[in-house]
């Protein structure tokens, strides 16, 4: 996790990370491993998963030997599941998984309001993560979706925690993928080979691979 920490110094409290580049690079993979770090360091997190449900996120972790079902039992990692009632799947929100809706993003904030909030009692430091904004942009006009990630990263930044957003470049305007940029304190843009940092300490990059425990950099 060396590289991780080398990527992310620049990160503050209330910082927001923007983890872009095109599709099958390691985006999502980078969160599980930030998610799972986060975890087995005794910060809670916050994970908004918007293009599968919540039970594909657990298998998906849990191919890299990251399991999650022991902290979502401790109350320590909360989930908000996006996806599943759009499939027309009938679920109820229970403890800390939380179901909403791509086409709702009024109540996609109030529950992440109330799940910063609870993160913030539970700890000083903690981890919130929207993977990502495919679904989001597919169905929601672009205007709304940069008002939304305001709004996340107000949440973000008022409870002191760090927040990361994943985007697929290409998917929109460019005009659109300039503000998601401006919006971010650091990026992080993959692209297959390297991981290049920016942020207003200045630019960075590592090489990375990626093996069945997750990223490793390839050190040169």
């Amino acid at each position: 996790m060396e590289f991780f920490d080398y990527l992310l110094e620049d990160a503050a409290p209330g910082d927001l990370i923007l983890v872009y580049g095109p599709p099958k690079v390691g985006k999502s993979i980078f969160c599980y491993q930030f998610l799972y770090s986060s975890l087995e360091n005794g910060e809670p997190s916050l994970y908004i998963v918007a293009d599968y449900g919540s039970r594909q996120l657990e298998q998906r972790m849990m191919e890299f030997n990251w399991f999650l079902r022991p902290y979502i039992q401790k109350g320590d990692v909360y989930i908000i599941d996006l996806l599943t009632r759009l499939a027309g799947i009938k679920v109820e929100d229970s403890g800390t998984l939380k179901f909403s809706s791509v086409q709702n993003l009024t109540d996609l904030m109030v529950k992440v309001g109330v799940s910063t909030r609870s993160l913030f009692r539970k700890s000083s430091k903690f981890r919130a993560i929207l993977d990502s904004l495919t679904m989001i942009f597919a169905f929601n006009p672009p205007n709304l979706v940069l008002r939304l990630l305001k709004a996340y990263k107000a949440r973000i930044s008022e409870a002191r925690g760090i927040g990361v957003v994943v985007h697929t470049t290409g998917t929109v305007e460019p005009s659109i993928e300039n503000s998601l940029v401006e919006l971010a304190d650091l990026k992080l843009c993959f692209d297959g080979e390297k991981i290049q940092a920016e942020s207003s300490a200045g630019e960075k990059f590592v090489q990375y691979t990626i093996t069945d425990k997750g990223i490793k950099n390839i050190r040169g």
